[in-house]
């Protein structure tokens, strides 16, 4: 397939084009900057602006771009930024393919976990409705507007993705130094559910997404077995041979980091991939010790 694909340069992305060239697609990253290669096609999302000609003949698309939600304290500016940067770019792709004499067959965006915001124990589905806060406010309005590509008849999957562990990004790569040093520890209490998936599981659920004809709306990117924060804490010292015994105060982590830290670090998401499973999606790493066994 000619596969377009926005937020390529990220830690999913970088992993996801690899995977998707290796199998043979022709794959088109969007940039901002100026094209180094010919594949890639330049864009500004927050201008509205793609070249048609270039994504003309796509057979799908997937878009990842945003604004790292964890980068630091959610500022005014910076919730502006988390917010717009997801709907400028998805509205920009939509309205682009809307333009199209010839359409896509599958859109792929993402989302979050963050969709279902603070939940306690329940078990979350793709029919669970959306949470409070920021992070929910921010993941309906990006899922919205994604699903204008649906409304012009192309098979739209929305990605709910969790916290993804690899060892080159995301949070892994943050613990690890302190892990490493026996510093490590749970949370807050510790008891707040954390919903993961591995960087290969990531990408390779969203490669069944691509194929997955039945695969339609919200689908929760997460492996099959959330654990607590304080499981998380041990099971990630013991594959380093470290001790994790220190606790973070919850109020120290939103002295801190705010908002942020509430919404991410200490809220608590029970969220279950009931339609990778249901379509057939064969996880590589379905519990944890095993996704970071396989990270370090």
């Amino acid at each position: 397939m000619k596969i377009i694909v926005a937020g390529g340069s990220g830690f999913i992305g970088r992993a996801l084009i690899s995977a998707l060239s290796s199998s043979g697609h022709e794959v088109c990253p969007l940039v901002r900057r100026e094209p180094q290669i010919p594949a890639e096609i330049p864009w500004e999302p927050s201008a509205g602006k793609i070249d048609l000609a270039a994504i003309a003949n796509a057979d799908a698309f997937i878009n990842l771009a945003g604004e790292n939600i964890a980068a630091g304290r959610w500022t005014r500016k910076q919730r502006k930024r988390i917010l717009q940067s997801r709907i400028d770019a998805t509205r920009t792709l939509v309205l682009a393919i809307a333009q199209l004499e010839r359409k896509p067959r599958v859109f792929l965006s993402a989302s979050a976990v963050g969709f279902y915001g603070e939940r306690g124990d329940e078990r979350l589905t793709e029919t669970s409705g959306v949470g409070q806060g920021f992070l929910p406010e921010v993941c309906l309005a990006w899922e919205t507007h994604a699903e204008g590509a649906s409304r012009q008849g192309i098979r739209t999957a929305l990605l709910r993705l969790g916290v993804v562990l690899g060892k080159d990004g995301g949070a892994l790569a943050k613990m690890l130094p302190v892990f490493r040093l026996g510093l490590g520890g749970k949370l807050g209490a510790g008891n707040q559910w954390m919903s993961w998936i591995s960087q290969a599981d990531a990408v390779g659920a969203i490669c069944h997404a691509l194929e997955a004809t039945n695969l339609v709306g919200p689908v929760n990117l997460v492996a099959p077995h959330p654990v607590r924060n304080g499981e998380f804490t041990r099971i990630l010292a013991q594959t380093l041979g470290r001790l994790a015994f220190l606790t973070v105060p919850a109020a120290a982590l939103r002295l801190m980091f705010g908002q942020m830290a509430t919404e991410t670090l200490l809220t608590s998401e029970r969220v279950i991939p009931t339609r990778l499973i249901e379509t057939g999606y064969a996880f590589q790493h379905p519990t944890l010790a095993a996704a970071l066994r396989a990270a370090l």
